[in-house]
This record gives C-alpha cells, structure tokens and sequence, in this order.
C-alpha cells in the first residue's frame, strides 16, 4: 500500500491519539489531501476540539455530520428488536456504531472524490473488520489504508512518543493509556489498567453511571411506550429516537444502571476485556423483553430467542450489511408488528425491575392463567395433552424394562 499514491484520502476520525498520529503518517506517507471525518454519534463535548486538532495536525478540512438520529433510528432501535446481546452481557454499543461511521465515511468520499479511507482500528481488534467490509460492501474498488498492520510502531506508548515529536496535541499518557469510545448508546473502556481481568476498574473511570451504592437512596419508576417494537414515550411523553434514548441514559445512570465488566471473544480470535456503561439501553432492552412477554406467541419467542446468538455475532462481527442480517431483520421486524404498549420499570441502586406491562395486543388472558374458578378451560383436557407427550417416553421405558 505504500507505494501507491492517491488523489485523496478520507480518514475516520476522532481527534483521539490514534487517529491523531494517523492523520501525520497519512499526509507523510503519501503526500497527498487528507479530509477528516467525524461522526457524531453523540460524543457532545468531544467534537468541540476537533476543527482545530486537524487543522494543527494538518488536515485538508475536517467533516462533522450528525448522525445520532439515523444511528438510534436506523441502527439501534433495529438491533433493540431483534434483543441483540453478544454472549449474554454485551449490548453492542461499539459493534453497532462502526457500519453507522463507516457508511458515512463512504459517502464523504464520494463527495469529495477520494478514491481511498482510512481508519484507526489496530490489527488485533474487531473495528478492523467492521469498517472494512462496511466499505467493500458500499464499494469494492475503493482502497482501504489500515496504518496499525503497516507502520512499525507497536504500542500506545510508541504513538505517545511519535506525537509529541510532531507536536501533535493529544490527551493520552503513558500512565492512564485505557481507551474510550462514546456514543449515545453506551460508553466503552478498554486496554492499559482493564487488561488484567482481575483488576477492578477505577471508580472514577465511569462517566455516564452514578456509583450504585452513591445513588439515590429513594427507586425511580419510569413508564416506557412502544410502537411496533419501538419505544416512543417516556413517561406519557413522546420523543425523537435519539432524544429518548438521551433522556433514558440521564434517568438511568443517576440510578447506576447498565455497567458490564466482561471478557469477551474478539472476531479475530483472542479473549478481551471490554467495561461498558449502556443505561439507556438496558432499560430499553429489559422493557421490551417484558412486552414481548405478553404480545408475541410462544413459538415466536423461541424462535426469536434461537436468533438472538447469530444475530448478535452479525453485529458484533461486522456484517450489519450483509444478506443474513437483513433476512433476519425481515422476520424480526414481522414479529415486532404486534410489540405495543407500555412497561413500567423501578430503578434503584443499580438494579432494574420490571413492575408492570401492558398492551391492546396482549396475548395474556387471566380468565385462563388464573388459579380462582373458571368457565373457559377444562383442567380435565390436559390429561390427554400428557398422555400424547408422555407416548415416547412411555415406548422407552417399556423398552428398557423389556415390557414390550
């Protein structure tokens, strides 16, 4: 790759370390415009910065676009439906950002005629993957400049050494080197001090979550509307997806809701350990759980609950765009027609509780689940159903006793 040359090149870009020191090695390495783009998934304050860090470092211009509706609307609400989560504790918040940013980046570079991107993502992670067949699925001729698998520095310290002979401003130290990615779906950490699975993660590392035991001592409830498997209204209030989804980090990280400390199965092979802060979103998943409860048919459950792995590894691998994931989304999204109604939860302490479910479209009727006398179902019908699941049981055992 290095010695080719290109009229243009587009970086993702985040003004972080990383990608600070990309946008010099780009510009030296190839000696050609480099633009800058940055997705703003919600970082808020982050993006303030940026105009003048790729200015100083040397970029052609920097390229801000709001994306945070399009990424709850298009990205995490579908993901929500389909009751994602990867190896049972992660709710996917980095995953489900990456096709956002780098179907975005595609289209800035075919604004601006580049005819190259670039990205930050090392060689042993998964954001690697997730860009890259995003850009080969939007566009298989565009050439993909990867820095961490061809330049020879090694380490976050190698970076912090290279930027500040560049005089490269960045905010990383040798000593706190852990990495963070923020989008308004949840808040990730990981590298440096996390990279011993026995440590516990500093107190004062957490952003979007009260302490637990810090939080109020009185639980807040809170009444979640959804529409077709989407959630609509906070508390009888209606909001855009990215505004609700805002408010919900507010309401649930005062009460110390949704911290994951995991280690996780990386895509390229290896084990990682990844702490993540997703408040809003594990209110959203709990309570969409609850409603499915009474709104989907049992086999339809099942049926979904055998999807939620293969569809998590989707997201989490990289293949937000691929056919698989849109077939499933289909059928997902079918089932989701009936998924309206509202779930009260109780947060407290850092613990979140189901209180309450209803919907016009529930399938739970007391008249049969009840234990008090009643007129529409003969107990004595179910001991036909035994007898007919019992049937090859039965034929078993009398197998083995030699009865037959």
């Amino acid at each position: 790759m290095r010695n080719k040359r290109f009229d243009r090149i587009v970086l993702a870009y985040s003004g972080g370390l990383d990608t600070s020191v990309i946008l010099k090695w780009l510009l030296e390495e190839f000696d050609c415009p480099v633009v800058a783009f940055a997705a703003d998934l919600g970082q808020g304050e982050e993006l303030e910065p940026l105009h003048e860090k790729a200015r100083i470092t040397g970029a052609e211009s920097l390229r801000i676009v709001d994306l945070r509706e399009e990424f709850v609307r298009d990205y995490v609400f579908p993901m929500l439906r389909a009751n994602a989560v990867y190896e049972g504790t992660y709710l996917l918040g980095t995953s489900i950002a990456r096709p956002c940013i780098a179907k975005a980046q595609m289209e800035i570079a075919a604004d601006v005629h580049a005819d190259a991107v670039s990205h930050g993502a090392t060689g042993k992670g998964n954001d690697q993957v997730r860009f890259e067949l995003t850009y080969l699925a939007m566009d298989p001729t565009i050439a993909v400049i990867a820095p961490w698998r061809e330049w020879n520095m090694r380490s976050r310290s190698d970076l912090i050494a290279y930027a500040k002979s560049k005089g490269i401003p960045v905010t990383s130290t040798a000593e706190k080197p852990y990495s963070m990615d923020r989008n308004l779906l949840h808040l990730s950490f990981e590298g440096g001090i996390l990279e011993d699975p026995w440590m516990a993660p500093p107190e004062d590392m957490y952003i979007l979550t009260t302490n637990p035991v810090h939080a109020p001592d009185v639980p807040e409830e809170v009444v979640l509307g959804f529409e077709k498997g989407n959630p609509v209204a906070v508390n009888g209030k209606r909001m855009s997806p990215a505004i609700l989804l805002e408010h919900l980090n507010v309401i649930a990280g005062r009460h110390g809701v949704g911290r994951v400390d995991m280690v996780e199965n990386r895509y390229v092979g290896m084990k990682s350990r990844g702490v993540y802060e997703t408040p809003g979103g594990t209110v959203i998943h709990r309570a969409r759980r609850a409603l499915e409860s009474i709104t989907l048919d049992r086999e339809v459950m099942r049926l979904k609950d055998e999807w939620i792995p293969r569809y998590a590894s989707l997201v989490y691998n990289g293949y937000w765009f691929s056919p698989e994931r849109k077939m499933l989304q289909v059928a997902i999204d079918e089932a989701s027609e009936v998924v309206s109604g509202d779930v009260r939860l109780r947060l407290y302490k850092g613990g979140l509780m189901v209180t309450g479910r209803r919907s016009d479209n529930s399938l739970y009727d007391c008249r049969f689940a009840t234990f008090e006398e009643d007129e529409v179902y003969s107990q004595a019908d179910a001991e036909g159903f035994i007898r007919l699941n019992a049937l090859r049981l039965k034929i078993r055992a009398m197998m083995q006793k030699g009865i037959c």
